[in-house]
C-alpha cells in the first residue's frame, strides 16, 4: 500500500531485478523522489514493468522512474526494446539530407519514449546537446560538432518525445563536448573562455524553454567558476536560468563522479549542489544512496508542479501504436540505422 509522502530532491539507483527491503527502505525515505534504473535492473519488458509497478506502488505521489536510454552505447534497456542507432547518425544524415535527418531525430525520441512509456518509465535523461569536438565520453552520443545542426536536430528529437507523451531533460550544461577528459574518471578543466564557450551554449540557449530540466556536467569553466558547473550559482543561477531563461528543474549529474570531486566529499557535494541551485540530484551508486540517506538533514522540497510535469503521459498505449503502419515503419527503420553500425 503507498503512503502519502512529498517527493524529496534525489533520484537514486539501486541493484536488482526486483525490490528487497532494503531497497524498499531506501525509496520510501522523504529525500527520495525518484529511481534511475540501468541494465543492472532490467532483464526483459515484462520483468521491467513488474519491477517499476512496485516502485509506484509505494508512495503516493508515485516517485518519477528515470533511466538513459540514448541509444548507441547508452541504451540501458535493449532486449526486446528497438535497438536506437547513436545520435551521431542523425548529425550525418543532416549534412547530406536535413530533412530526412530531422525526420529520424523525430522519430528517435518518438519511438524511444513511446516504448519506455509503455513500461511505466517517467523520463529518459535525453537528449545530449554536447558537441562532439573531442570529448571521449560524449564522442558518438553527440548529435553533430556543429551548434545549429545539433539545435536543429533535438528540436524534432524532443518533438517526438513530447508528442509520445514524454517530456525531455537538455544535457551536460554548459557543453561537456569540447574537451578530451572523461567527468566520470577525471577532473575536467574547459579553459575556454566565455566568448568561446558560447558554440557549445547555443543548443542549450534555443531548447532552453522546450525542455523540463538541464542536467549539469561535471567540468570546470575557470574563465567562469573555478567549481564544476554543477555547483556554480553563477552558472546555474546567472546564465541558465538568468540569460537563457531556464524555467525547469536543474538536475545534478551523478554525485559519484570524479568530475564532482572539487566539491569534496559525497555529503559536501550534495549541500553544494543544492546551494548553487539544483533541484535534484543523481546518485546512481546504492552504496553512495544509502549513505547519504543517513544523514540528519533538512532536505529541499522541489517544486511540485514541476516534479509534476516530469510525468509520463502516454498518448496512447504501445499496442495501440503498433496498429499504425508508419510506427512500426519507425521502428524498423531505427532498427536497421543500428545494425548497419
Amino acid at each position: 500500500m503507498s503512503t502519502e509522502q512529498a517527493l524529496g530532491p534525489l533520484i537514486i539507483g539501486f541493484e536488482g531485478t526486483q525490490l528487497d527491503e532494503d531497497t524498499t527502505r531506501a525509496l520510501s525515505h522523504p529525500a527520495v523522489g525518484g529511481v534511475i534504473l540501468f541494465s543492472r535492473n532490467f532483464e526483459s519488458p515484462a520483468q521491467a514493468r513488474q519491477l517499476i509497478s512496485s516502485v509506484h506502488e509505494l508512495r503516493s505521489p508515485r516517485l518519477i522512474v528515470t533511466v538513459d536510454q540514448e541509444g548507441g552505447r547508452v541504451q540501458r534497456f535493449r532486449s526486446g526494446m528497438t535497438r536506437l542507432p547513436p545520435l551521431s547518425v542523425l548529425g550525418r544524415w543532416f549534412r547530406s539530407h536535413p530533412d530526412r535527418a530531422r525526420d529520424l531525430a523525430y522519430r528517435h525520441g518518438r519511438v524511444m519514449a513511446a516504448e519506455l512509456l509503455d513500461l511505466g518509465v517517467d523520463l529518459s535523461w535525453a537528449p545530449v546537446l554536447d558537441l562532439d569536438r573531442g570529448s571521449r565520453v560524449i564522442g558518438d552520443r553527440s548529435m553533430s560538432d556543429d551548434p545549429d545542426s545539433v539545435a536543429q536536430l533535438a528540436a524534432w528529437y524532443v518533438a517526438g518525445m513530447r508528442d509520445a507523451g514524454m517530456q525531455a531533460c537538455a544535457k551536460h550544461f554548459p557543453g561537456h563536448g569540447s574537451v578530451a577528459a572523461d567527468s566520470h574518471d577525471e577532473v575536467v578543466t574547459d579553459l575556454r573562455s566565455l566568448e568561446e564557450l558560447q558554440l557549445d551554449l547555443y543548443p542549450f540557449r534555443s531548447l532552453a524553454r522546450e525542455v523540463a530540466a538541464v542536467m549539469m556536467g561535471h567540468v570546470c569553466y575557470p574563465a567562469v567558476d573555478a567549481r564544476p558547473a554543477g555547483f556554480s550559482k553563477r552558472w546555474i543561477g546567472e546564465v541558465l536560468r538568468g540569460e537563457l531563461g531556464f524555467e525547469g528543474l536543474v538536475v545534478s549529474d551523478d554525485l559519484d563522479m570524479t568530475g564532482a570531486s572539487p566539491a569534496g566529499q559525497l555529503g559536501d557535494r550534495l549541500e553544494q549542489a543544492f546551494a548553487a541551485g539544483c533541484d535534484l540530484a543523481l546518485v546512481c551508486k546504492p552504496a553512495s544512496a544509502q549513505q547519504l540517506l543517513t544523514r540528519e538533514a533538512d532536505w529541499p522540497g522541489p517544486p511540485r508542479q514541476l516534479m509534476e510535469r516530469f510525468r509520463g503521459k502516454p498518448m496512447a498505449s504501445l499496442k495501440e501504436q503498433l496498429q499504425v503502419p508508419e510506427f512500426r515503419a519507425w521502428r524498423s527503420s531505427l532498427d536497421a540505422l543500428m545494425k548497419d553500425q
